[in-house]
């Protein structure tokens, strides 16, 4: 049947597309070309049922795949299953990973990594290289440093070669293996360690000025003639004190720099002589003496790069690029941070997403407000009423901890009305209030309407009116209350084919 010149089909469309409660036969049919929008929102917006989920995988237009392939609501393994598909573009966003990205994606299953390490170029002519699809991945932080480690013994060596990204995990023998694996690639990627550290290979002069220049006063071993030169270059004693090849003599030099920057990365280094860290601990500048004091020694490299995460002070700030570790701290160390008297611990343990049950309720009493915000962002056992905190005081994290589905659902009429849209509408979706939010079909936002409509609490009649209005119509048509003969109906409406 036709759709008449009046019916908001469209809008129908959308709403169906996000509606929750509609079954498989009727969402399928938003596969066709003809629902438009409505077909991007429901391969990239939502989580689909396994029936919806194989006729995405096998839909003949690459445009309907590569959303999915981005579609964070989904699992890996889901995404996953597009690994060998025959458009470039769609494997390049397997590749790069859901958006919005978290912090840390789950990682892709090891065969999917697996393929896309060993893909060859195709045929036929590709808009993104086989090169530029395996950097996609690489950058995604979709493989883990698990997966790393166990490809040590790959008989493929792009894989193998990744074994070397974590040498520190690496026994003495295990690093023999590589530096005389017969594949020369894999020689390449385990020398590079070796290389870093070595003074001499470095050559007498650096490049006057670029990202190289860079890249090697952070990140490798520089022959004493080059730390000299480095440490009378006021631009170059900033990258000099994060190295970690860096000498002792020339850390404490740069500790006593008078750039508080310059010490506030040497604060943050993972290496330094007791005397050295004693120095910092009291240094004139505040933010170097928390750096060094919120850290005593012993402490690892990966436990600095995590409260440098937190911080967002020393390495971050500079624009050099630095190389950071694959690894994560041990377990028992983000423990010890939880129940620190230092805030900034605290905030690296509400990071884990590991931390027990014990020490999450604990974090979620914390008094520091942050604390408790970046608990209910990271944790999957944040208690709901600290991620609903969150999400009110928290405009720019709503995006991923919306995907995460953690945000409580009910019990949010003190929020109906919140200055914040945002918030009222996530009250306004409340299928527990006292009755519907009728108000709310008035409010000046449209994701209030929207989500006022889409309250099951409107049935019948009023229900029937809604989908009719095009103010609220999108919001109608997602009422999980509508059940599958009229979310059928209205398809039929849109011309869609059942």
């Amino acid at each position: 049947m036709p759709s008449s010149p009046s019916a908001p089909t469209d809008l129908w469309l959308r709403g169906v597309a996000v509606n929750t409660g509609a079954p498989a036969d009727v969402l399928l049919r938003l596969l066709d070309p003809a629902a438009g929008e409505g077909r991007r929102i429901l391969c990239e917006e939502r989580r689909l049922p396994d029936e919806v989920v194989d006729a995405v995988v096998a839909h003949p237009d690459p445009k309907v795949r590569r959303a999915f392939a981005g579609n964070p609501h989904v699992p890996p393994a889901h995404r996953g299953r597009l690994v060998d598909d025959p458009h470039d573009l769609v494997r390049a966003t397997v590749a790069g990973g859901p958006h919005p990205r978290p912090r840390r994606p789950l990682p892709l299953p090891d065969d999917v990594v697996i393929t896309l390490l060993t893909a060859e170029e195709r045929g036929t002519p590709q808009r993104v290289t086989v090169g530029e699809i395996v950097s996609e991945l690489m950058s995604s932080w979709q493989v883990s440093a698990s997966f790393r480690y166990r490809m040590r013994g790959h008989e493929h060596p792009a894989v193998r070669s990744l074994a070397a990204d974590v040498w520190g995990l690496l026994t003495a023998e295990e690093r023999r293996g590589l530096l005389a694996d017969p594949h020369p690639d894999v020689r390449s990627a385990a020398e590079y360690h070796l290389s870093a550290a070595d003074p001499g290979a470095r050559e007498a002069e650096l490049p006057d000025h670029g990202r190289v220049r860079w890249h090697i006063l952070c990140n490798y071993a520089l022959p004493d003639a080059l730390v000299e030169a480095a440490l009378a270059d006021p631009e170059s004693r900033s990258c000099l004190a994060g190295n970690r090849y860096t000498p002792a003599d020339a850390v404490a030099r740069l500790a006593r720099d008078a750039d508080p920057e310059v010490r506030l990365r040497v604060a943050a280094r993972a290496d330094l002589d007791p005397a050295v860290w004693a120095g910092l601990a009291e240094d004139s500048h505040e933010q170097v003496r928390t750096r060094a004091r919120v850290q005593p020694l012993p402490r690892t490299q990966e436990q600095c790069l995590a409260v440098d995460h937190e911080m967002d002070e020393g390495a971050h700030d500079c624009a050099c690029l630095i190389l950071e570790s694959y690894t994560e701290p041990d377990p028992d160390w983000y423990r010890t941070c939880a129940e620190s008297e230092e805030v900034v611990l605290r905030l690296v343990a509400a990071t884990c997403p590991t931390l027990p049950a014990d020490l999450v309720a604990r974090l979620a009493q914390d008094p520091h407000e942050e604390v408790r915000h970046r608990l209910a962002v990271r944790h999957p056992l944040a208690p709901a009423a600290t991620v609903l905190a969150a999400f009110v005081a928290r405009p720019r994290q709503r995006a991923y901890v919306l995907v995460q589905s953690r945000v409580p659902r009910t019990g949010l009429s003190h929020l109906l009305d919140h200055e914040d849209p945002e918030v009222r509408a996530l009250a306004a979706a409340d299928p527990t209030l006292g009755r519907a939010p009728v108000e709310l079909l008035a409010d000046p936002d449209d994701r209030v309407r929207r989500a006022a409509a889409a309250n099951p609490l409107f049935t019948g009649e009023a229900l029937e009116a809604l989908l009719h209005d095009p103010a609220t119509a999108e919001g109608a048509a997602a009422n999980p209350g509508l059940p599958a003969p009229r979310l059928h109906a209205l398809l039929d409406r849109a011309a869609l084919p059942r």
